[in-house]
This record gives C-alpha cells, sequence and structure tokens, in this order.
C-alpha cells in the first residue's frame, strides 16, 4: 500500500500529512520537505482520508472543531498506541500532565515512559500531545517546537473563552 502524502498551510506553517489506505499516519508540524520520501506519492485534491484531515485541520484552526473524526493509523509499540489513546481523551482546552496519563493507564510510574511516548506521536494536533504540561503547570518539550506548542494552547484557550462566554481558560501560565 503506498504512501500518500500533501501539505497544508496553517498559521504554524506547512503540516506534513501522510495517508495508507484510508487511514492518516502522519501529521507533522516543521517537516522539511526532505522529509518526504521519493517512494510516496502526492495527492493535491479530491477525496479521501488527506482531503478530510485538511478540511478538519482547517476547521480546527479557524475555531470551529475542538474534535477530530478521522481514521488513523498511527505506527508504535501496544504501550505507545495506549498513550496516544489517552491524549485523544484530553478535552479540548485543557491540559494534564505525564504522570496523570500513568496514572490513568494503571501504573503511576511510567512517567517517563509516558513522556517518550508522548514525545513519538506521530499525529500532532489530532493527537493532543500539546495538552501535556510540566507537573508544575510548565511547558515542557514537544516536537513541533515550544512555541508552536503555546500557539495551540492559546488558540484552544481562546475558542473555548469564546465558546463559554469568556469564562474558561488554563490553569497555567503561558508566558
Amino acid at each position: 500500500m503506498p504512501t500518500r502524502y500533501t501539505w497544508l498551510d496553517t498559521p504554524l506553517g506547512p503540516i506534513l500529512l501522510t495517508a495508507e489506505g484510508d487511514a492518516l499516519t502522519r501529521v507533522a508540524m516543521g517537516a522539511a520537505p526532505s522529509a518526504v520520501h521519493a517512494s510516496w506519492e502526492r495527492v493535491s485534491s479530491g477525496p479521501g482520508v488527506l482531503a478530510e484531515a485538511c478540511a478538519q485541520l482547517g476547521d480546527y484552526f479557524a475555531g470551529a472543531r475542538t474534535t477530530f473524526d478521522l481514521p488513523m493509523a498511527p505506527v508504535g509499540t501496544p504501550f505507545q498506541q495506549r498513550v496516544w489513546a489517552a491524549l485523544r481523551e484530553i478535552p479540548f482546552g485543557e491540559t494534564t500532565t505525564y504522570l496523570a496519563i500513568a496514572r490513568t493507564l494503571g501504573d503511576p510510574n511510567a512517567t517517563r515512559a509516558v513522556g517518550a511516548a508522548n514525545g513519538r506521536n506521530p499525529l500532532g494536533i489530532v493527537v493532543p500531545c500539546h495538552r501535556i504540561v510540566g507537573a508544575d503547570g510548565s511547558l515542557t518539550g514537544y516536537a513541533g517546537g515550544l512555541d508552536r506548542k503555546r500557539w495551540l494552547l492559546r488558540h484552544e484557550d481562546a475558542v473555548r473563552n469564546r465558546a463559554d462566554g469568556g469564562f474558561g481558560g488554563f490553569a497555567l501560565s503561558l508566558g
């Protein structure tokens, strides 16, 4: 099954999206054109998961979408898959910690392993790894860069505040 790809222009710069079959396999911010393999097939338009992913991400960036409904097939270990599933449960506009995810998975000692799995998330934004913060509420590492993470959290905060009449907000300083 060939890997198909497209680029999406966003407020955070171009994002590389890939799919295999009918499932999204990667959403990568900050990816260089060299990340595209020669064997991949570029898709510019038409029906399919890449077009739907672009539409849903466009809605997200426009503030019109808070969840994603896409078929996904991220490649990872069973533990990584469990972490990524837990990340999808973090509500829009909220944050949590590695420890909280580890506890959700039944092993509070797995904090570092959760952090490593979070860092290997191939579906940024769609699987919201940007919603993980340090135990003290500080911004922690992010594969897309801390500036993008800060932007995403502020964006979600602004959308949530608009939706609830201005009474929402994160319980952390985004400096």
